[in-house]
């Protein structure tokens, strides 16, 4: 499978191994049977630095921004931007009449569908596959589906901007911008751009380079990057802070005002009104 796909599985033994915790943040069922084939391989080469916690904690951010947002604000478009092998259409629990659009690059796609098959997993929504190239023009994949721009739409872009260059972060912001309605909402992570510059990081670093795979985007200053493309940040967090995994992360908060800090950014956001 394509190296981005790979990705996916590490991701999916992260969670797996996650889900049988004692103190697990969520549980995913299915997480062990999506990372086969390089999923724990891949784990065991990339440990270290806070990996697996932070992925822990990402997941349980976003699932708990996604069912904040459907509750409080009425959205039934729901959109994962490079779904990779999450489950969220199976594991959580969806208001009625939920659409969560998972949109990727279609073998991926074809091989979890497959797998999932396999399983006997049904989804607990209106759940909708889109093979797209997020490289090219991908909405009007995303619209054939089903997508209505004219409705406010909830986006999730989980470890995603990781993988793209400033500007590619940037267009991605603005382009979901350009197909939001009025009260749509944005859940995704940013890495700190310290982060990508430090010694204490290099190592698994330049291991996903070699892999082909090489986290490439930062920012320091969040806010300023999500409000220059169309976005306005409404909660921030870092790993360990309330409500992102206190007492789970295994390094100490930094203040805010610390220059130089290794970060990782929790960021829910709105359509910016003019």
């Amino acid at each position: 499978m394509h190296a981005v796909s790979y990705t996916a599985q590490w991701m999916a033994a992260a969670r797996a191994l996650e889900s049988e915790r004692d103190d697990a943040l969520f549980v995913d069922p299915l997480a062990r049977d999506l990372a086969a084939p390089k999923g724990f391989e891949l784990i065991d080469r990339y440990v270290g630095g806070g990996l697996l916690p932070f992925i822990a904690i990402r997941t349980r951010f976003l699932d708990d921004t996604i069912r904040a947002v459907l509750a409080e604000s009425g959205i039934q478009q729901v959109v994962l931007i490079a779904a990779g092998m999450d489950t969220r259409g199976f594991r959580l629990d969806w208001p009625d009449g939920t659409e969560v659009y998972e949109v990727d690059h279609g073998p991926l796609i074809e091989e979890k569908r497959r797998r999932l098959d396999a399983l006997g997993a049904e989804p607990r929504t209106d759940r909708r596959e889109v093979s797209a190239d997020l490289t090219q023009e991908w909405l009007p994949d995303l619209e054939r589906a089903g997508f209505d721009r004219s409705r406010p739409t909830l986006w999730v872009a989980e470890a995603l901007t990781f993988f793209l260059t400033e500007e590619q972060a940037a267009g991605l912001l603005r382009l979901l911008a350009s197909a939001s309605a009025p009260g749509s909402r944005l859940a995704f992570d940013i890495l700190g751009r310290t982060l990508l510059r430090s010694p204490f990081s290099r190592p698994f670093l330049d291991t996903l380079a070699a892999d082909g795979t090489p986290w490439i985007f930062g920012s320091d200053e969040p806010e300023e990057f999500v409000a220059a493309n169309g976005w306005k940040v409404t909660d921030l967090k870092e790993p360990g802070e309330p409500g992102a995994g206190e007492g789970r992360w295994p390094y100490e908060v930094q203040p805010r005002n610390r220059r130089g800090a290794n970060r990782l950014w929790l960021i829910r956001a709105e359509i910016a009104v003019d």
